[in-house]
């Protein structure tokens, strides 16, 4: 779809992954769309081509499946409207327990030998309200689902319940000598509605992380406009505004410090719980806290263009994606209702041919279809991804989608740029070695001269250090770059060239390789700067490691992932990087547009690939990777092309999203198995006659409640991070 628009549809009505499956099913077949629906997070995420199908044919299939959709509004309208249906849905539980409890202590008093039956009459009295009333959800999911072609968990809650309800109309009515089961369809309906408020309760929790991001943008703004301090809504603030941000208060959108110093809690944004020191050309970021000092600012980004904004959207797309895991349920789930009516029937059929009585037949046969309600199977993946996206934001990690998080546990290989990446990525001058007859400040001058052309991080550290000792610099014209190599240029008459002593070496200067290599031993890189092939002297430079990098490495290791740095550094220099981080196996003077073959090659023996970086260059190598870490210092193009951004500067956060993948798993497989198993256990059990339809019927609802709550668990996931704030 070249020309496809992306939506996302707030879903009402879906009461378990049928649903999802055939709503999916339903949209997909729509001309160019190609949609995902979570049942976890209610919406449906859709790309479609506008010239073939617009929104109003979208909503019109939705609610041709049975359904409901609206496009999505502002957080606090869709959660305003959820708070009003839960408030609707607690209403009819409560008057359903009303109604029920009297029924339900007839049958618990038989249990302690009491035998004090209502009249048959005033049973029926209390279960109808119960039946149509509170229960009518499930006749009107029922008719949609069937409506649409397909059939949900209503269709076996409705089928059961009014079987029961019914034979017990017609013993009723007719004098029967047979028993009556009101109390079971009325208990059965008030369960299934407790085991609904508990999902929704605990769906709520599941996505609240995402609200807590959400509720910190802050409302109001101190703006100056002609001079004048203004009380300003933040969503009216618009770019190059000049902002105050006192003590204690939110910084309102993205800016740069224009007057002031402060120090900023930024650990909504990086996980990172010591305060960062702000001043004049720093730049602060919306939500995060002043904690002492006044700051004027000027607005860079505001809106949807603010980091939080940016955040707030990768966690919604992440909770909305699916995860390759989530096939296996929603595959089992599209054809799980029709099979266990045929087995309800089969039930039926065998206990009556067997002599057992229409009514016995009938009670298993309902056993059947309340027991095998696959709510919990829909919940197991969607509910444990919503939960471990939302931790993985509040630590700092943004996963682009669910399949992203989910692939990072099966990484075998870690490959690792050094610049960057393992390095603070900015390298300073450690050595100025000019040639005999020449001065540092000479050396220095000319080759900052050169270094004006070039946006390497090696020329930016030149042009930095000849700022620092004042060095005054001559406008250059004419200077050209060759990528990996070095610079060169002709200026009045002669031709000056830059850069790594194998290329000065290439160009026929004579270079002194012992002096050379005793620098790279020492883990800094050399350029060599000559005029009209002479040597001039050389200048080294250094990138500091990162502090946690080779405790990263380690820890890597351990996790049995094997780590590979790459480098455009010569084999000397790389080697002393690597050694100092830990790493055993590295690739050196490797080209930025070779970086993405060296993925390759990994992946050509059938290894899983992470790739980390940072920088331009590193993008085609990223977006080669089965699963790419793309540091938030780096360029937005490195961003996009990775699957995972690490908001903290730090390799230990690769580490951190391995572990939560490995968590993540490890409660999906945890809660599939307990869906499996509820299933495997509980179908066979009612066919034989073992489970009554009310214990079936509180099975059910408890099950899916247990698959939420384990899901819930993943919030107590902590990172090997010392500095980070504590789950909620």
């Amino acid at each position: 779809m070249a020309t496809s628009t992306h939506i996302d549809l707030q879903i009402t009505g879906m009461h378990c992954a049928s649903c999802s499956a055939r709503l999916e099913k339903v949209l997909n077949k729509l001309p160019e769309v190609a949609a995902t629906v979570n049942i976890a997070t209610e919406k449906a995420h859709i790309a479609y081509d506008p010239h073939r199908t617009d929104i109003t044919d979208l909503i019109k299939a939705v609610q041709g499946a049975g359904f409901d959709a609206h496009p999505m509004r502002d957080f606090a309208a869709e959660n305003k409207e959820r708070a009003a249906a839960y408030r609707q849905e607690q209403i009819q539980f409560f008057i359903a327990v009303l109604l029920t409890l009297p029924l339900l202590a007839e049958m618990l008093l038989m249990f302690t030998g009491i035998h004090a039956m209502l009249p048959g009459s005033l049973q029926w009295l209390l279960a109808t309200p119960v039946q149509f009333w509170s229960g009518r959800r499930f006749y009107t999911g029922a008719w949609s689902s069937l409506r649409g072609g397909g059939a949900n968990m209503d269709v076996l809650v409705a089928l059961g319940t009014s079987a029961a309800y019914l034979l017990s109309c017609a013993v009723l009515l007719f004098n029967l000598d047979q028993p009556i089961y009101f109390e079971a369809s009325a208990t059965l309906i008030t369960l299934v509605l407790l085991g609904k408020l508990l999902e929704a309760h605990a769906k709520g929790k599941a996505s609240s992380a995402l609200e807590a991001l959400i509720n910190l943008q802050p409302k109001m703004a101190h703006v100056e406009r002609d001079g004048v301090m203004l009380e300003l809504a933040v969503e009216l603030m618009k770019v190059d505004d000049v902002f105050l941000v006192r003590p204690g208060e939110s910084v309102p959108v993205d800016g740069i410090v224009l007057e002031g110093s402060s120090s900023i809690d930024e650990a909504m944004l990086t996980g990172e719980s010591m305060p960062q020191g702000k001043r004049q050309n720093d730049k602060v970021y919306a939500a995060t806290i002043n904690r002492n000092g006044l700051l004027k600012c000027r607005a860079l980004a505001v809106g949807s263009h603010t980091q939080l904004a940016a955040i707030i959207r990768l966690v919604e797309q992440a909770q909305g994606s699916k995860a390759a895991i989530q096939k296996l349920a929603d595959q089992i789930s599209a054809v799980f209702v029709p099979v266990v009516m045929v087995i309800a029937l089969l039930t039926f059929a065998g206990w009556w041919m067997a002599g057992s009585g229409f009514t016995i037949a009938l009670i298993n046969a309902v056993a059947v279809l309340v027991i095998a309600c696959p709510c919990a199977l829909g919940l197991a993946t969607p509910t444990a991804l919503v939960v471990s996206t939302g931790r993985a934001a509040q630590t700092g990690i943004l996963a682009k989608d669910a399949a992203a998080l989910e692939r990072a546990h099966k990484l075998s290989v870690l490959i690792v740029d050094k610049t960057g990446t393992l390095t603070e990525g900015k390298p300073g001058v450690t050595d100025l070695l000019p040639a005999s007859g020449i001065s540092q400040d000479e050396l220095l001058k000319t080759a900052a001269m050169l270094a004006q052309g070039s946006t390497h991080p090696l020329s930016r550290a030149l042009l930095d250090h000849a700022q620092s000792r004042q060095v005054t610099l001559a406008q250059a014209s004419g200077i050209n770059e060759v990528s990996g190599h070095g610079l060169h240029a002709d200026i009045g008459g002669k031709h000056y060239l830059l850069g790594s002593p194998a290329y000065a070496s290439s160009e026929g200067v004579a270079i002194d390789e012992q002096q050379i290599l005793a620098l790279q031993q020492q883990g800094k890189t050399v350029n060599a700067l000559a005029r009209d092939g002479v040597l001039l002297g050389y200048i080294a430079f250094a990138d500091q490691l990162r502090a946690s990098s080779s405790a990263a490495v380690a820890q890597l290791t351990a996790m049995e992932i094997r780590v590979v740095m790459l480098s455009g550094d010569n084999q000397a220099t790389a080697q002393a990087i690597a050694s100092q981080a830990g790493i055993a196996e590295f690739r050196a003077e490797v080209k930025p547009q070779d970086k993405a073959a060296h993925v390759q090659s990994f992946k050509a023996d059938n290894l899983i690939v992470g790739m980390v970086g940072d920088g331009i260059n590193d993008a085609p190598a990223l977006a080669a990777a089965d699963v790419s870490f793309a540091m938030r210092s780096g360029s937005d193009i490195a961003i996009e092309a990775a699957d995972i951004t690490l908001m903290r500067n730090d390799l230990m956060s690769v580490v951190d999203a391995i572990s939560l993948s490995r968590a993540t798993l490890k409660k999906i497989r945890q809660n599939l198995f307990f869906a499996f198993a509820y299933n495997v256990l509980g179908i066979p059990l009612a066919m034989l006659g073992m489970l009554n339809p009310v214990i079936a019927g509180t099975a059910m609802a408890m099950s899916s409640v247990s698959v939420v709550s384990n899901a819930l668990l993943l919030k107590r996931w902590h990172p090997a991070h010392p500095n980070i704030f504590p789950a909620d």
